[in-house]
């Protein structure tokens, strides 16, 4: 068994999406080939109705696969198929868009006015860019969980760890993600596909990536601000983490625990051409799209 070394670790950058929805970018529209199946990562966490009340109205996708978990709050969500509902806390749906769908997703706080969620863009490979569009909308109760005997939980939401499977199936990146919380200064070892490109996300405490009995970190590249800093590395909350090449993660959570997101997928390894939110193969197909889309032809007929 080998660890994966950190290769580097970036905090998730403040930007504005839809009609004006803060958020946290964790990666995206860069280049395509770092985080490949994978294309971006939305971190949508605000505790003010008034930076995400306006959602995100209508808007196309073609050639993608949209994955929204939410964890606090609800996300009300129509298409132009005709498809409506509602994400509420816990749950997950992983939209196959293929050859092209109009849709909407209209967040909304609990109680509290809270909302949390994260929205991650996994590219389709050339086979699959125009095959039928598809929902996977998954409720909590669905979501196995595993407790092992030092506390770690860990929600499979799709692929297979420690005995349990996700419920979300049939995608072409064949991926592992996982929501993992480790207790405070417990150190612990996570198997991952040696061959997946794999990534983790941190949203709550703070923990150390690497192999080693204490959380003091490691001397990594941390980009803030554009500057990069050469620091000891205990990864907190918005950090997202990158790491080389292995069969197994090792963290060691903080003293207040860590809670993070562990996701692997196989790369696709094809040419990108990407506008928004459609990711075509060549630069010929993305203009096509872009043509469909005027001339109202974007939705293909059902087979």
């Amino acid at each position: 068994m080998t660890f994966r070394p950190v290769t580097s670790t970036r905090m998730a950058q403040p930007t504005m999406e839809g009609a004006g929805v803060h958020l946290h970018r964790v990666f995206g529209f860069g280049d395509p080939t770092e985080a490949d199946p994978f294309l971006m990562m939305d971190d949508f966490r605000n505790d003010d109705p008034a930076m995400y009340a306006r959602g995100f109205p209508w808007h196309p996708h073609r050639g993608i696969e949209t994955i929204t978990y939410v964890l606090e709050g609800t996300v009300e969500h129509s298409d132009s198929l005709g498809n409506s509902g509602r994400l509420g806390p816990g749950t997950v749906q992983w939209m196959t868009a293929g050859s092209g769908i109009l849709h909407q997703e209209m967040p909304q706080g609990n109680v509290k006015g809270q909302m949390h969620g994260f929205q991650l863009w996994a590219n389709l490979p050339s086979s699959l860019k125009m095959t039928a569009p598809r929902y996977q909308d998954i409720q909590k109760s669905d979501i196995p969980v595993e407790v092992d005997d030092d506390g770690t939980a860990v929600r499979v939401i799709t692929g297979g760890f420690w005995g349990k499977k996700g419920p979300v199936d049939g995608i072409a990146a064949d991926p592992l993600y996982l929501d993992v919380s480790v207790p405070p200064n417990t150190r612990k070892v996570l198997p991952v596909d040696t061959y997946a490109n794999t990534f983790a996300y941190v949203f709550a405490g703070a923990g150390s990536f690497r192999d080693a009995s204490a959380p003091e970190g490691v001397r990594v590249e941390k980009e803030f601000n554009g500057q990069e800093l050469n620091i000891r590395d205990m990864s907190g909350n918005r950090t997202l983490v990158r790491f080389g090449t292995g069969d197994e993660i090792c963290v060691t959570a903080g003293p207040e625990g860590v809670r993070f997101l562990l996701v692997s997928g196989q790369p696709i390894k094809e040419p990108v051409a990407w506008h928004g939110p459609i990711v075509m193969n060549t630069r010929a197909e993305l203009m096509q799209a872009m043509k469909e889309l005027n001339n109202g032809t974007f939705i293909k007929a059902a087979h």
